[in-house]
């Protein structure tokens, strides 16, 4: 069973109010291997919001807008809250969105909000991996199916 980020399977929730679809990711949910899930509606976040990055304040790391606003209490509960319906629904393999500060896996943003990249996870990504859950970013995913 796997775990997919909403907006990967063309569910609105982005920060923007948009979503990407990828064909492949939906079949699962089609074939009902796969749930589909967005930390940050799970963390009460709005629909649009304002961008968010991970920066780290005297050692401690928060989810940030550009303006300073601090939404690390949100984040945080919405990774929780997908780590338990992952081990509620049996899901061992996640597949998220990413770059995000939620999902990103590998990859996230600096917190400058200049669009550069720094290895990382994102909150939910981390505490699933954490927690024995295989996180991949769609590309990750979707590379087997290239020829």
């Amino acid at each position: 069973m796997y775990l997919i980020s909403s907006c990967l399977v063309g569910i609105n929730c982005r920060y923007n109010g948009g979503s990407t679809c990828h064909p492949k990711l939906e079949e699962l949910l089609k074939k009902g291997v796969a749930i589909a899930v967005c930390p940050e509606i799970l963390g009460d976040l709005p629909i649009p919001r304002d961008p968010c990055e991970i920066q780290a304040n005297k050692g401690q790391l928060s989810v940030c807008t550009k303006n300073g606003c601090d939404y690390t209490k949100a984040f945080r509960q919405g990774a929780q809250k997908t780590l338990d319906i992952c081990q509620t629904t049996g899901v061992t393999q996640a597949i998220l969105q990413s770059r995000s500060p939620s999902c990103g896996s590998g990859q996230i943003y600096d917190g400058s909000f200049t669009g550069k990249l720094i290895d990382g996870n994102g909150l939910t990504a981390e505490l699933l991996q954490n927690n024995g859950v295989s996180v991949y970013t769609e590309t990750e995913w979707l590379k087997q199916f290239e020829d």
